[in-house]
């Protein structure tokens, strides 16, 4: 391989040359790291492994997922596969789908000064502000439908000067939605209804005899509708 093709990061503050073609996540397993947090699905879904870098001779500190972006000559990295965020418990069926319930659970979404930083961040290009403000106005379904793609990688939050905790305010209005403003849908109660029944019980029993590779064999080859 060519000197061209190959890039200098810093993983851990400790310099490593890596083929420029990898991703982040790639990177480190190139130079050695075995990866046992923060690595997830590997395809920009599951959020684990949100990571904060700068590339060397810029001043601006940026984010992304480390399976999803490639590396650059002279990136400084850093993994935050979690981050500790405000997430107050609560019981969904002593809740009411409105703004008092987002006030009393999350009241430092008023706190909000317009500032865009979470969804400059977003790696999903949610537009993450308007969200919080759909919430702020107790507007919980379009919260819901706005924040639908979030997969709570935490980098909105990270970067947030009002402390709020973006994703999880995403995911109360998705639950307060479905359990109290989306009308309810017959096939899946009637579904839900044949498995607490026990229609079921025989297939998952057979499904949890097979091997790893009889499991690989059925979902490679499912059904899959689009």
């Amino acid at each position: 391989m060519s000197k061209r093709e190959m890039v200098d990061v810093y993983i851990l503050g400790k310099k490593y040359t890596v083929p420029a073609s990898l991703t982040i996540m790639d990177s480190m397993e190139y130079a050695g790291y075995k990866l046992t947090r923060g690595c997830g699905c590997r395809s920009g879904f599951c959020g684990a492994c949100a990571t904060i870098y700068r590339t060397e001779g810029q001043k601006e500190l940026k984010v992304a997922l480390a399976c999803q972006t490639t590396v650059e000559d002279g990136m400084y990295f850093t993994q935050l596969p979690f981050f500790p965020g405000e997430k107050p418990a609560y019981d969904i069926n002593e809740l009411e789908p409105n703004a008092d319930t987002m006030a009393k659970l999350y009241p430092e979404i008023y706190s909000c000064i317009g500032c865009n930083s979470c969804t400059k961040g977003c790696s999903q290009d949610l537009n993450v502000m308007q969200y919080i403000a759909y919430a702020q106005r107790g507007d919980l379904e379009k919260c819901a439908h706005e924040s639908f793609d979030c997969v709570a990688c935490g980098i909105c939050a990270s970067r947030c000067p009002a402390n709020i905790t973006h994703y999880n305010v995403g995911l109360l209005a998705r639950r307060l939605t479905g359990k109290y403003i989306a009308p309810q849908t017959q096939h899946l109660k009637d579904k839900v209804a044949k498995a607490e029944a026990g229609e079921y019980d025989e297939v998952m029993e057979e499904l949890m005899n097979k091997s790893i590779d009889e499991l690989k064999e059925l979902y490679n080859n499912r059904d899959i509708t689009k």
